[in-house]
């Protein structure tokens, strides 16, 4: 059996936590940043955990990353 080869794009937007979570950074975070908020600049450093649903096609994007 050859070897899977991981989809880059995925592997760019999201990273799989140890305990298998899938977590991703949020949006609207490279320029015009003082515009906003502090309060909104803190929120958006959290990351994003993503919905049970969209969880196992990204696992599958990601052979070798679990």
């Amino acid at each position: 059996m050859p070897k899977l080869k991981t989809k880059k794009a995925m592997k760019k937007r999201y990273r799989i936590t140890k305990n298998g979570k899938v977590m991703a950074s949020k949006t609207l975070r490279r320029h015009m940043m003082t515009d906003r908020s502090p309060k909104k600049r803190r929120q958006l450093r959290r990351g994003l955990k993503i919905e049970k649903m969209h969880v196992n096609a990204i696992k599958l994007c990601m052979p070798y990353d679990r």
